[in-house]
């Protein structure tokens, strides 16, 4: 499966393992990436948004591109 992005007028595709639900994350639950996220995870996410039943990592898909670069 593949989730496309657009960055300076160019359409990448990231290969993902699967898409789930999109669900609205308000502002209230963002929180820093805690210590104990994995040192890959933490290179390439921004910070993290806690659910009441699980941690949702948001992803810097511009360091993600610049890696890849």
């Amino acid at each position: 499966m593949n989730v496309v992005v657009e960055r300076d007028g160019e359409l990448y595709s990231l290969l993902v393992d699967q898409v789930g639900d999109v669900v609205p994350l308000p502002l209230s639950g963002r929180a820093a990436k805690p210590p104990t996220l994995d040192p890959l995870w933490r290179e390439v996410a921004t910070d993290v948004h806690r659910l009441e039943d699980r941690l949702v990592i948001l992803l810097d898909v511009e360091r993600v591109l610049a890696i890849g670069a």
